[in-house]
């Protein structure tokens, strides 16, 4: 399937982390996603109801970004694809990525990320 929804830097102030200091000053959380299903229909319809709502797509990972605390980001990342996937059942699959570039790491670095992919 080459359709696919794409929703870049969705970004949210979250508590997530290992550290008690991430849990108590929190910090940016970005996700990037990729959603693979079949736009024919919606293609020739132009209808909302024949896709997937995006906006919905964005609300949802806003609120995993700002919910319930999760010490790995991995954990953030299954959650959001889960919910993805359990919004509609045309979705065929979706990837997931979570951008935590305020990591508490010693190295010099811009990012650090993971990529998660849920499938039907």
């Amino acid at each position: 399937m080459s359709n696919q929804i794409i929703l870049t830097g969705i970004r949210g102030y979250g508590y997530h982390g290992l550290f008690d200091f991430e849990a108590e000053e929190g910090q940016i959380f970005l996700v990037d996603l990729t959603i693979s299903i079949d736009l024919t229909k919606a293609s020739l319809s132009d209808q909302i109801a024949d896709t997937v709502d995006y906006g919905a797509v964005a609300e949802l990972v806003l609120e995993e970004i700002e919910g319930e605390r999760v010490i790995l980001i991995e954990r953030l990342a299954g959650r959001i694809g889960d919910r993805v996937l359990a919004l509609d059942s045309r979705i065929n699959s979706v990837e997931i990525i979570v951008h935590k570039p305020q990591a508490p790491v010693k190295a010099d670095l811009t990012d650090i990320a993971v990529k998660i992919t849920r499938k039907r």
